[in-house]
């Protein structure tokens, strides 16, 4: 996952250069970059939040 965002950020960082931080296509791969980050965030956190029984 952390690959992935990794593309996406670098990703964005190219679009953003070349089309401006206010393009539609800028904002699409930011709100695409956000998406992942939050299910990152998420998974993470049902990660640490489980509880093993023996």
């Amino acid at each position: 996952m952390l690959k992935l965002i990794e593309k996406k950020r670098a990703e964005l960082i190219d679009i953003v250069l070349k089309n401006g931080i206010n393009s539609t296509i800028s904002i699409q791969y930011s709100q695409e970059l956000d998406i992942l980050l939050n299910q990152y965030i998420k998974d993470d956190l049902t990660k640490k939040n489980r509880v093993y029984y023996s």
